[in-house]
């Protein structure tokens, strides 16, 4: 499965703290999947475009994109593409009958109450332990897929390519239209 997601390029150790494929544990606990004394988590989505939306979502309405919001503790951002192997199980809270195997109902996996959310993730997470991660959709637009994937998949992870983010690059300019910062 081919993933994305936007991150302060900082070390070019793949896996080490700053790289593209650090699972930064010790930093998490506000986000809607964190978890972070079971496990650190690693937040992708299915799109490029995706990717690029959330990073630049807090600073809508904002004004026009301007190339120093593309950058974040001093550092600039790159769209890391990500191949997770395709043995790793998804548990997919954007399918019906997942939602029903789990008791679960729509309007809890949505909501931006996080001490939900995270709880949910967390029984997940003891119930699943083959479970590499979550599906989910994004609170940009609910026809974009995400993945928060759990420490546990992260030697099933592989990247492809990273791109340094600038003003110039195609989602770039779209995220920056859809979010209305252009």
């Amino acid at each position: 499965m081919r993933l994305w997601r936007v991150y302060p390029a900082g070390n070019p150790a793949e896996r080490a703290e700053g790289g593209p494929l650090w699972f930064p544990r010790q930093y998490q606990g506000d986000g809607r999947h964190d978890n972070p004394d079971l496990y650190g988590a690693l937040y992708l989505t299915t799109m490029a475009l995706t990717a690029v939306v959330e990073a630049l979502a807090p600073f809508r309405g904002t004004g026009p994109l301007e190339p120093g919001l593309l950058r974040r503790m001093g550092r600039s951002l790159a769209l890391a593409e990500i191949e997770l192997a395709d043995r790793v199980t998804i548990i997919d809270l954007d399918e019906p009958s997942t939602l029903v195997d789990e008791g679960l109902r729509p309007s809890q996996v949505a909501t931006r109450r996080r001490e939900i959310t995270q709880a949910q993730a967390a029984s997940l997470f003891r119930r699943h332990t083959e479970a590499g991660g979550l599906g989910w959709w994004s609170t940009q637009e609910a026809t974009w897929a995400e993945r928060t994937l759990f420490d546990r998949a992260a030697l099933q992870l592989a990247v492809v390519s990273i791109t340094p983010l600038d003003m110039d690059m195609a989602a770039v300019i779209e995220a920056a239209a859809f979010l209305g910062l252009s």
